[in-house]
Order: C-alpha cells, then sequence, then structure tokens
C-alpha cells in the first residue's frame, strides 16, 4: 500500500523579506514619540531639575530673610514689605520661568540645529500634530512640576512664617488660586518656549526673544510717560502672567481671569505664528 507524500508548501523566494504592516500616523503615536524624545535627553532632566530647585529653594530663602528681618527687629525692604506666606513661596517663580522656557525653547529648536526635525517630519508629513504634541507633552511636564514645586514651597513657608505676621494656610482666601495659577503660568512659559522655538528655529534666537519678552521689555516699559504705563503695562506677557496668581490686585493690574485670558491670548499667537511657519516652510 503506497501513500502519497504532502507537497511542499511553496517557500518565499531567497531574499525577499515580508511585508511589514502598515502603521497609521495618529495622535497617541506622535505623542508617545515626543514623550520618548523628550526624555531622552539629558538637558531635560538636568533643565527640569534646575527649575525645581529654584522655585523650592528661593522660596525658601525668602521666607527665612523674612523671619529673620521680623526676629531681629531689621528694617523691611521693598520686596517684604508686604509679604505673605503666598508671596514668599512664590519668590524662586522669575527664575523658574526662565530654565522652563529655555527647555522650551530647546525642545523644538534642539531638534533644526541637529537635523534631527527633516527625520520627524517625514514620519508625520501633516507637520502641525508635531508642534501640537510638542507642546502638549511639555506643557504637561511643566504644569506638574511648577504645580507640585510651589505648592510643596509654600508649605514649607508656611510653617517658617506661622508666627508673623505673613502667616497663611491653604484654607485662606486666594491661596490655592494663586498656587495652581502660578503652576499653569509656569506651564505656559514652557509652552511659548517651544512654540518660539519652532517659529525662529534657532536655539539662541529663541532664548533671546524669551528673555527679552519676559524681563527686558517689561523693565523698558518704565521710561514711557506714565499714561501709557497704565494702558500697556498690564497687558504684557509677565505682567499679565503675574496677575494670575498674585493675591491683591488694584487699578494697574488684571484680574486673575483677565490676566489669564491674556496670558492665553500671547501664548496662542506664538503657536500660531509658528504652525504658519511649519506648514508653509521647509525644513
Amino acid at each position: 500500500m503506497s501513500t502519497v507524500a504532502p507537497s511542499p508548501t511553496p517557500s518565499a523566494p531567497a531574499g525577499v523579506r515580508p511585508a511589514r504592516p502598515e502603521y497609521k500616523v495618529t495622535a497617541p503615536r506622535v505623542l508617545r514619540s515626543e514623550w520618548a524624545k523628550l526624555w531622552s535627553l539629558r538637558s531635560t532632566w538636568i533643565t527640569l531639575g534646575l527649575s525645581l530647585l529654584f522655585l523650592v529653594a528661593f522660596g525658601l530663602i525668602a521666607a527665612f530673610q523674612f523671619k529673620s528681618r521680623i526676629s531681629e527687629g531689621r528694617p523691611m525692604d521693598r520686596d517684604f514689605a508686604q509679604a505673605s506666606a503666598l508671596r514668599l513661596s512664590l519668590f524662586g517663580t522669575n527664575f523658574a520661568q526662565l530654565s522652563l522656557g529655555v527647555l522650551g525653547v530647546l525642545v523644538a529648536a534642539g531638534e533644526y540645529s541637529t537635523g534631527m526635525i527633516r527625520s520627524t517630519l517625514a514620519a508625520v508629513p501633516r507637520r502641525l500634530p508635531v508642534l501640537w504634541s510638542k507642546a502638549a507633552v511639555y506643557g504637561v511636564i511643566a504644569l506638574l512640576l511648577g504645580t507640585a514645586g510651589v505648592f510643596a514651597t509654600f508649605l514649607a513657608d508656611s510653617r517658617i512664617v506661622a508666627d508673623t505676621r505673613a502667616a497663611m494656610t491653604l484654607s485662606d482666601t486666594g491661596v490655592v488660586r494663586g498656587l495652581l495659577g502660578a503652576g499653569l503660568y509656569l506651564a505656559l512659559v514652557g509652552v511659548i518656549g517651544v512654540a518660539l522655538g519652532a517659529l525662529l528655529r534657532s536655539v539662541a534666537g529663541g532664548i533671546a526673544v524669551l528673555v527679552a519678552t519676559l524681563m527686558l521689555i517689561p523693565g523698558l516699559t518704565a521710561l514711557l510717560p506714565s499714561s501709557w504705563q497704565d494702558h500697556i503695562s498690564p497687558y504684557l506677557p509677565s505682567h499679565a502672567g503675574e496677575a494670575m496668581f498674585a493675591l491683591q490686585h488694584d487699578s494697574t493690574t488684571l484680574s486673575p481671569t483677565a490676566g489669564l485670558l491674556v496670558f492665553l491670548g500671547w501664548t496662542v499667537l506664538a503657536l500660531a505664528g509658528a504652525a504658519v511657519r511649519l506648514a508653509r516652510t521647509d525644513a
């Protein structure tokens, strides 16, 4: 009795690789890509660490300085004349905003300096999702770090100045709003940094414009006539941002809500400029 051997299964020709499955470019995948690229850089860890250090260290130093002046009966200068635990805990915000903004510039402009942006845009041909993902990923990270930093500093400062006129707790009016506003302000500064990096495509140029916007231009407005200052100064990015977390407001400053809306407007304007250039010009 004979048996019939099964016919051999046809094999692929030598040298021919099986076709890879087709991957679609989706928003979650672009977000994961930007998340991985951000944390792969040593500068990310260093700069975020410095930002947190600035927030906590300068806030604690301010609280200890205030407590020392109170204990020794020394006169108070302008920075401490109307100090509160909230204001002392946010003393490092001006320093942290620079480091977070600079890292935002590096997140976008760094790819242009290395040429990696060509590979990124080849993988995501529609381009704009790259910008939105960079801004979203870094904005969330800056928000979490900034909010955690200001809350931790406030809790420490409130213990240091507990027996002084600057004493405050989280249950006091405006404290939680001010701390959340400071965290959101730092996050938006980081997003503006990303937008400037994508718009100017230069690390040095982006940092220069960021520093000028947050520090130099507000100082130059002091040279304007007082009537001009009252109409221009409150709407500058730095002053509008400060209104988001300030405990006291007067006729020369914006309310927290108005400050948030103005600062959001500056953020949207920067992102819009970056989006237009990214969509219309080559890398």
